[in-house]
Formats: structure tokens, sequence, C-alpha cells
């Protein structure tokens, strides 16, 4: 056997003892100092992450943008559609335009409670009724019971 397949691995690993023992008692204690005084100084770590702060605040500015468009849009529509829910809504359109008959159906049907329920039927856009034809209505027999 040579003298290098001793040698050589043994100043390998004498190498890495020395490196290691610079590292645990010289450079580990000057990498702490020096991260120490970066702290110590007023606002690095804002500057530093002063990129990443905007991306946060431009996308959540977006966001509730995005929410507070959907949101009051929603609220209008919910508005709207309560309005045409007033009972009330069809008494005073017959008032304005002066149709007693139509005022006073209007009058009882808000006072059985009928109101809301009047409101949503309308002659012009209710479907037809097809007439009714008894034997159309009537199931047809069973092939085995007759």
């Amino acid at each position: 056997m040579e003298w290098t397949q001793f040698v050589l691995p043994a100043f390998v690993a004498v190498e890495i003892l020395i490196i290691l023992a610079l590292y645990r008692y010289i450079l580990r204690d000057w990498i702490i100092q020096k991260w120490e005084e970066k702290m110590d100084e007023e606002g690095w770590l804002v500057i530093r992450l002063e990129p990443v702060i905007d991306e946060i605040e431009d996308r959540m500015h977006d966001k509730l943008q995005n929410f507070q468009d959907t949101f009051f849009g929603s609220i209008g529509k919910m508005t709207a559609q309560a309005k045409n829910l007033d009972p009330m809504n069809n008494l005073r359109k017959a008032a304005k335009t002066g149709d007693w008959p139509s005022m006073l159906v209007e009058y009882a049907a808000n006072k059985a409670g009928l109101g809301g329920v009047l409101g949503h039927i309308n002659p012009q856009t209710t479907q037809k009724e097809g007439v009714n034809d008894p034997k159309a209505t009537l199931p047809k027999p069973l092939k085995d019971l007759q």
C-alpha cells in the first residue's frame, strides 16, 4: 500500500476540522455580530421588505375594491327588488292614475294580507292556461286489470 492512500484522506480530514474550528470559534461570532448591527439599524428590515409590503398592499386594495363593488352592487339590486315587493306600490299607482276600482281591490288585498302576492301577478306575464280536457286528466287503464 502506498503512503498517499493514508495521507490524502488524513489531509482532507484535517482541512475539514480546521474549517469547522474556524467557523465555530471565529466566523460564527463575526456573523452574529454583523447581523446584530444590521438589526440595530433603524428600519433596516422595513427597507428590505418594502417591495413585499407594497405588493401585499396593492393586492389587498384590489381585493377590497372588488368586494366593495360587488357588495354595493348586490345591495342596490336587493333594494330595487325590495321596492317592488312593497304591497302599497300598486295602491299608489292606482291612486295616481285615478283608477278607483283597482285602488279598492289593492286596498282590500293589502288588508287581507295578499298585497305582496297580488304584486307579483301580472296578466301580461302569466302563462295562458289550457282548456281542461277530462280525457287527458284520467290515467290510462292497466292492461292486466281490464
